[in-house]
């Protein structure tokens, strides 16, 4: 049974590589993970139950991240679960419409280690009101 006490994150990402390794790198940190190939599973797996936390990739299939986060902020029962996006690219129109859109954090892909869970974190404290605003982009892509 999974503790309640953990933060649950879904990960939505059609590169099952990838997928597979967000999830064993926050499953080692200690959070409770559920995964999602696509925006349309994640979109279903998110109205089952309420993660705390989503990390998607922007360009899937069916119903991509931008797609799924307008969605969701536009629904009160999902707007305020932060949502940190990944993409391939970097460049300042995805950038500028993941912050339009009320992304929690920005990352480019490939992601680190330290940068996927730093952003996890911070993105968790500032949902809980510890924090102030995102830095998008302060991390350097790698």
């Amino acid at each position: 049974m999974p503790d309640p006490r953990k933060p649950r994150i879904l990960i939505i990402d059609d590169d099952i590589g990838f997928r597979d390794l967000l999830r064993i790198h926050l499953s080692a940190a200690g959070y409770q993970v559920q995964v999602a190939e696509d925006g349309v599973v994640g979109g279903r797996a998110l109205l089952e139950q309420a993660p705390d936390l989503i990390v998607s990739d922007v360009n899937m299939p069916f119903l991509d991240g931008f797609e799924l986060l307008s969605l969701m902020r536009s629904d009160p029962a999902t707007a305020a679960i932060p949502v940190i996006l990944l993409s391939g690219r970097s460049d300042g129109d995805t950038m500028a419409r993941a912050v339009g859109l009320g992304a929690a954090d920005f990352l480019t892909k490939p992601v680190t280690h330290d940068q996927l869970l730093d952003s996890v974190q911070a993105c968790l404290e500032r949902s809980r009101g510890r924090s102030g605003p995102p830095d998008y982009g302060s991390t350097p892509p790698v």
